[in-house]
């Protein structure tokens, strides 16, 4: 295992060389880019159609420490989009499924399972081990606990989601101040329990949530190689049926209850 290094140790192994030979080749990676990606620890929240192409360009691209968590088990029904499980492994924990995925896929890397329920308990205690987290859970209640705790305990966050053909994307970095808005700046509060409907109910073509597991991934390996633009500030919207991407401009919201002039959210205690 070589997660836990220093990215400043530009002290690569053969193996590493040549695994890693087409990053170290551009310019904006090279060796130094690389040993930034081995030193860093990514938590993935959401074992599913996001989580698994996520996580397996993470663990590809060798970042160094990737921590899964997902409460469910494998299901029949996932395998149309949650492409690093398999049939055989149908009732096994998701974390343990995609963990052996990402090991058989890339053993120089450290994957970290947690096989809990996302609360704020768990928000408080695992978020800080990580540098970045990200976000592919399919419930609102759950995504606005991931965007409050990002924001108050100080970690970026890349969230993605999706439904039938469509899909969104953004990355929410308001812990470093204006002018970087936090998920509620997008959305104040969750919508109405049945307003929207979830994949279960109103389906998902499967390549979409590749699509955007793979536009997430690229996004976080970006921000370990502080290369490129960021989505912080910016919303990625994509129509599968039309094949038509759009960009929305988001703004810190003043008024916001978590990152504006008079926020009143300070804590998780709100999250049950």
């Amino acid at each position: 295992m070589t997660a836990g290094r220093s990215p400043e140790d530009l002290d690569f192994t053969e193996a590493e060389l040549s695994r890693y030979s087409r990053h170290i080749l551009l310019a904006e990676v090279g060796a130094v880019g690389q040993a930034r990606l081995r030193a860093a620890r990514v938590l993935i929240v959401g074992a599913g159609g996001l989580g698994a192409p996520l996580g397996l360009y993470l663990a590809a691209a060798g970042v160094g420490t990737i921590g899964v968590l997902d409460h469910d088990r494998l299901e029949l029904s996932n395998l149309q989009r949650q492409v690093a499980h398999s049939t055989d492994r149908i009732g096994r924990p998701k974390v343990e499924s995609l963990a052996a995925t990402l090991r058989a896929l890339n053993p120089e890397v450290r994957v970290e399972t947690h096989q809990r329920r996302l609360d704020a308990a768990a928000a408080l205690e695992l978020f800080p081990r990580y540098d970045l987290i990200c976000d592919g859970t399919d419930n609102f209640p759950t995504r606005f606990l991931i965007g409050d705790a990002c924001h108050l305990l100080g970690r970026p966050l890349v969230s993605a989601a999706v439904l039938r053909f469509e899909g969104q994307l953004s990355l929410f970095a308001s812990h470093l101040g204006p002018p970087h808005p936090c998920h509620r700046c997008l959305h104040p509060e969750p919508p109405p329990p049945g307003l929207v409907p979830s994949c279960s109910e109103a389906g998902v073509l499967g390549a979409v949530t590749g699509v955007m597991g793979t536009l997430q991934a690229t996004e976080a390996l970006k921000w370990i190689l502080g290369i490129g633009e960021s989505l912080s500030g910016r919303l990625i919207l994509w129509d599968a049926l039309d094949s038509r991407f759009r960009t929305v401009r988001l703004k810190r919201d003043p008024a916001c209850a978590l990152c504006g002039e008079g926020a009143t959210i300070r804590d998780l205690s709100a999250h049950r």
